[in-house]
């Protein structure tokens, strides 16, 4: 008889606190950073988002500590971690949950922590985040061509998240760039932010068509893995915040005419990718639903609902600044409607599963296999 799972006796247990726990970090810091940009002045607004921030923080410095003991004392599990091709691509997320705090700082964590420490703490953590995440982009692929053994009709949403991490740094960087001294130091980090832009773009465009390819002809996705399909809108949001970033820094950092460039690239390349944008959006959706009335229950994968809608709250919000056009200030804000209600579900589905302690539970028994069926033809015989 097979048994169902049975979760750990104790539930802080770190053995199976995967990489993807730092999803908790991403979706908790884009709530804040997202909401600081909104268009209308909500009183009391700020003072909640700084609590959250301050949340995301806490919640960084406890999974860096959890992870550091995963590998100190469970290092078998860590390294089938990077050897399976379902676990090894979330890696992406440590990248991106340093880069999410460290512009949180800037954005809103500066009204708590003052401006000096928000910058010391962003250029800490944007350094740190932007070589794992290089380190990421490379060593993820590389394993899944010599190590992992898959196949185009495996290929999931989650394979992006290492190349989108290049992008959280090509958006999160330019808010550093006035704290740097006018001139080389200004020029030379935007234009690492653009080359990062364009490594994650470029990257991106490469694995885009294997996923889609793979939602259209190898049926729908299993049910826990159905809110994955949110994670194509990261790099569309991202990178249309990128170049909204870009624009508002450029002018003074680099010569004309590159400084109304980056002004002419942040509508003429922000409004199309937000068009795509709107279209995963509803397919992904769509797919979500279909998954709820097939018996999706909550998962890690829930997550998903966040960091890339949060990305496309941040997009809509540039496009807002640059064209000074309701048409994209009113859709970040029911985005952002859609993003806290997303975090909510998230974080409470999250606490239930770890008082439970079904969350860090190790897997449950292999199902037996099912017996082959045997059919039987109309005249009677077996085959």
């Amino acid at each position: 008889m097979v048994t169902a799972a049975q979760p750990f006796a104790h539930p802080l247990s770190v053995r199976h606190l995967g990489p993807n726990w730092y999803a908790t970090v991403m979706g908790t810091a884009v709530v804040a950073t997202a909401g600081a940009s909104l268009p209308p002045h909500v009183p009391g607004l700020r003072g909640v988002l700084v609590g959250v921030w301050a949340i995301s923080l806490v919640l960084l410095l406890v999974l860096l500590a959890g992870r550091a003991a995963h590998w100190n004392r469970h290092r078998d599990q860590a390294r089938a971690h990077l050897l399976d091709p379902a676990t090894a691509p979330f890696y992406g997320c440590l990248a991106m949950a340093l880069l999410a705090v460290g512009g949180g700082a800037l954005t809103v964590g500066r009204d708590l922590i003052g401006l000096r420490a928000a910058v010391a703490l962003d250029a800490v953590l944007f350094t740190a985040g932007t070589v794992t995440g290089l380190a990421a982009a490379v060593a993820v692929p590389y394993l899944m061509a010599v190590r992992h053994r898959v196949e185009p009709g495996q290929a999931t949403p989650v394979w992006l998240l290492p190349l989108v991490a290049p992008m959280v740094s090509a958006a999160v960087g330019p808010l550093l760039v006035p704290h740097l001294p006018p001139g080389q130091a200004q020029e030379t980090l935007l234009l690492v932010c653009f080359a990062l832009f364009g490594l994650s773009l470029l990257a991106t465009l490469v694995m885009l068509p294997l996923v889609f390819a793979r939602s259209l002809t190898g049926g729908p996705l299993p049910l826990a893995l159905a809110p994955t399909l949110f994670l194509v809108l990261g790099p569309l949001g991202q990178s249309t915040t990128a170049v909204g970033a870009f624009a508002d820094v450029a002018p003074g950092v680099v010569p004309e005419p590159y400084g109304k460039g980056f002004d002419a690239l942040a509508v003429l390349y922000g409004v199309p990718v937000m068009g795509f944008a709107l279209l995963w959006f509803c397919l992904a959706a769509a797919h979500v639903v279909r998954a709820r009335r097939h018996g999706m229950r909550f998962s890690m994968t829930w997550w998903s609902f966040t960091f890339p809608v949060g990305t496309c709250v941040t997009g809509a919000e540039a496009l807002a600044r640059h064209t000074g056009l309701m048409a994209y200030a009113g859709p970040a804000v029911v985005l952002y409607g859609v993003l806290v209600a997303a975090w909510a579900t998230a974080v409470a589905g999250t606490a239930r599963g770890l008082l439970r302690g079904e969350l860090l539970a190790g897997p449950g028994p292999v199902p037996a296999a099912p017996r082959p069926m045997r059919a039987r033809t109309t005249s009677g015989a077996v085959r």
